[in-house]
């Protein structure tokens, strides 16, 4: 098994068309299919169901493609990596981030490293704590902006100054939304939508709600805010969720009160080898922090 023969397949994938993907990858037909077959033989498994007209992803075809888009993702960040010019800063510096403000705090810091080193591009991913995490375990990801609390044991940090506030997005036609503020009890009888349970940011919710937690009514959990707002303004709930420097039509936010701040820090592995633009980038980051205090 080899990059290129991953590419065809997740190229396949997309399509859901071999003539057509056949043509995207300049290679002709005949080749693509065989390649897809000797695949599918030395996995042991098949991929695709075929058709006259088009091919879809068997379950273990969708389980493989993540594992693929996740190979040839890291494969092509090695490359990057050791092809840089020694005189010249140049790569991909790859960063998973929460929705969160200090995203803003990160951006402006993002903006003035590339003023300086123009050939350094960045990718963000966007991500629950959980999901950052793991893609930073497999290697895809350089560091990544995590919501404070979270287990930091393996990770070097660096806190953002940004505070992130708790509090509700509700319709503004509710009449909570007349309220400046959301309490504990006020959220019971209405449809709520909250973060995943099982985080220690969902532990801290619920000792905030305390007695009436239990008789709150929990309609879905999210890991995307936007997906969350969609559905809860379609049902006039409430979305439990960090302050957003974003609009969302016919939502009002209201703090919490108590008021339930959190920070976020800049994580990277301990001890892991990283690329010589992301280690510049931190470098960066630090000189920055210095800079400001």
């Amino acid at each position: 098994m080899d990059i290129r023969v991953l590419e065809y397949f997740l190229m396949t994938a997309r399509e859901e068309n071999i003539t057509k993907a056949a043509s995207l990858l300049h290679v002709t037909q005949p080749t693509l299919s065989r390649q897809l077959m000797q695949l599918e033989a030395e996995l042991g498994t098949k991929l695709f169901e075929r058709t006259n007209h088009s091919v879809i992803l068997t379950n273990e075809g969708m389980l493989f493609r993540r594992r693929a888009q996740d190979i040839v993702s890291l494969a092509e960040k090695a490359k990057n990596e050791v092809t840089q010019n020694e005189d010249t800063l140049s790569g991909i510096i790859s960063i998973g981030c929460n929705e969160l403000k200090s995203v803003q705090e990160l951006a402006k810091n993002m903006t003035v490293f590339q003023e300086r080193y123009p050939k350094v591009k960045f990718e963000l991913y966007s991500g629950s704590n959980e999901e950052i995490q793991e893609r930073m375990e497999q290697g895809t990801l350089d560091m990544g902006l995590f919501l404070q609390p979270f287990g930091m044991e393996k990770y070097e940090t660096l806190p953002m100054r940004t505070k992130e506030r708790w509090g509700v997005l509700i319709h503004k036609d509710a009449a909570l939304a007349q309220q400046s503020a959301v309490y504990p009890g006020d959220l019971v009888g209405t449809l709520v939508f909250t973060i995943h349970i099982n985080t220690p940011a969902h532990a801290e919710l619920k000792k905030w709600s305390g007695e009436f937690a239990r008789d709150m009514d929990f309609g879905a959990n999210y890991n995307v805010l936007h997906n969350a707002v969609i559905v809860a303004r379609e049902r006039k709930g409430a979305v439990i969720c960090l302050e957003q420097d974003c609009h969302y039509d016919d939502m009002k936010f209201l703090p919490l009160d108590p008021q339930l701040s959190v920070g976020s820090a800049l994580a990277w592995k301990k001890g892991r080898v990283i690329s010589r633009a992301a280690r510049a980038f931190l470098q960066f980051l630090q000189e920055q922090r210095v800079q400001d205090t």
